[in-house]
């Protein structure tokens, strides 16, 4: 609702608690107030229960700023929102809380996916790089021998001179990473069923199958999105096609990885693996993947992370400047871009 004296939209802040803590700084605060009639400290962090306060700024909000953990659309939720035109998430993937009934009432939403994008292209860039020169396993060896070594002996099978690097998936993070691998002398492959070939080219990479991608490659890095037809798709099959050696990097979603049919690679030291996920996303702590020399496991830090979440700040309110100016999203989501996205 806008106000004859006040034509800011009204803004509420919709995430789990603690994140709005890290998300805002005094000066984004700041920016938001300037932006937006708001309560910059006021985060509604379940409205499908909300406090008398956040019932009250629900009602009059124009504007939902979310983030992780922001309660699902639903229709009951949405009718306690009747000026509601635009949800601005700065975070990722809206998939765990816009909902059809978001798209039935003509709501605009735009996420802040690709400033996401960026830090999980470095990460991916440097395990690709580190995995090449095979680091984890000379960092490991090195601490164990204490001594002099023939490390040119050892390690002649390594580096990333003219290695192949296969991407699977032309996501944002995907499309990302080939970029960022340009300046390398490498080559790269890339599987995505939505990409033509001219398109792949222009990106710099050659398109090919998924079979074909896992037996070339030296390095399998996974971009696609969670969906059903992803669902295990790097499973026994493919896992066998991959070269001795090879390494699989998956900073995307676990379950796209068919782990029970991994581990016996990793454990064999046949393949090597960085996975900054994994299914379940906690592994029990019994896991070998917690101790096997060959496997490099992070825990889900590919992201943005500590500083980096000001990116997203920065990119929410800049969507939230442009809304107010009456100018479309930079990035809006659409529900066709939604049934095959993270």
């Amino acid at each position: 609702m806008r106000h004859a004296t006040d034509n800011r939209p009204s803004v509420l802040l919709a995430m789990a608690p603690g994140i709005a803590e890290r998300l805002f700084t005094d000066a984004h605060r700041a920016r938001l107030t300037a932006l937006s009639r708001t309560d910059p400290h006021l985060v509604a962090h379940d409205l499908a229960a909300p406090t008398p306060r956040t019932t009250a700024a629900l009602a009059e909000a124009e504007v939902l700023l979310t983030c992780w953990g922001a309660t699902p659309l639903t229709p009951a939720v949405l009718d306690r929102a009747p000026r509601l035109r635009a949800v601005i998430h700065a975070a990722g993937s809206v998939r765990h809380h816009v909902t059809e009934a978001c798209w039935q009432r003509d709501i605009a939403v735009t996420s802040a996916a690709g400033a996401n994008a960026l830090p999980v292209a470095e990460f991916t860039l440097a395990a690709i790089l580190l995995s090449g020169k095979r680091v984890l396993g000379a960092a490991r060896r090195y601490a164990e021998l204490r001594a002099g070594h023939d490390w040119q002996r050892e390690l002649a099978m390594a580096g990333n001179f003219r290695r192949t690097v296969g991407i699977v998936g032309a996501s944002r993070i995907g499309r990302r990473v080939i970029e960022l691998l340009r300046p390398f002398d490498l080559r790269v492959l890339l599987y995505d069923p939505y990409v033509t070939a001219e398109e792949a080219a222009a990106l710099g990479a050659v398109p090919t199958t998924l079979d074909d991608l896992c037996a070339r490659a030296d390095i399998v890095s996974v971009h696609a999105p969670q969906l059903p037809a992803t669902h295990h798709m790097i499973g026994a099959a493919r896992l066998a096609l991959m070269a001795d050696g090879a390494t699989l990097i998956n900073t995307s979603r676990g379950s796209l990885v068919d782990e029970a049919a991994l581990l016996p690679h990793l454990t064999a030291g046949r393949l090597h693996a960085v996975l900054d996920v994994t299914d379940p996303e906690l592994p029990p702590p019994g896991s070998p993947l917690y101790d096997l020399p060959n496997v490099l496991l992070t825990p889900h830090i590919a992201g943005s992370l500590g500083n980096e979440l000001h990116r997203m700040t920065d990119h929410a309110l800049d969507e939230l400047e442009r809304y107010g100016r009456g100018l479309p999203f930079a990035d809006p989501v659409s529900p066709e871009e939604l049934s095959r996205s993270a």
